[in-house]
């Protein structure tokens, strides 16, 4: 298994950059396979929308999209996989952010009773409470 950062995933989707994008998608798509998958960190999916949605201005159903293409790909292995599509779902619905939605989802799966937050749009999701 082999780990991609997020920088690798950007390029792949965004393809905007002639020489990055060939290379991380020619590494995507041809290096990675079912029995030697890639590797996606909840960190590097973390920080892969917050550029999305930050650098490029993508609307959150297009970010949703682009993490759900990632956790269809038979050559990639997602950490916390059904946290990360309960946080896609959120953003998809336009429930939440991601972000909160994940750290949500891994407390409960934690088996915290909720995690304590200040964040009022974070306290509108299911697995937070108020400090």
């Amino acid at each position: 298994m082999i780990g991609l950062d997020s920088n690798v995933l950007v390029r792949h989707l965004v393809q905007d950059d002639a020489v990055q994008s060939r290379k991380a998608t020619e590494f995507i798509e041809r290096r990675l396979t079912p029995e030697n998958p890639g590797f996606v960190s909840t960190v590097a999916i973390v920080e892969l929308v917050w550029v999305l949605e930050r650098a490029y201005g993508m609307p959150d159903v297009e970010i949703a999209a682009a993490v759900e293409r990632l956790l269809q790909a038979d050559s990639l292995v997602i950490e916390s996989e059904q946290d990360v599509f309960t946080a896609m779902i959120t953003l998809k619905e336009g429930l939440g952010s991601f972000a909160d939605a994940l750290i949500a989802a891994i407390g409960i799966r934690a088996g915290c009773l909720h995690t304590v937050t200040f964040d009022r749009k974070a306290l509108r999701l299911h697995g937070f409470a108020r400090v």
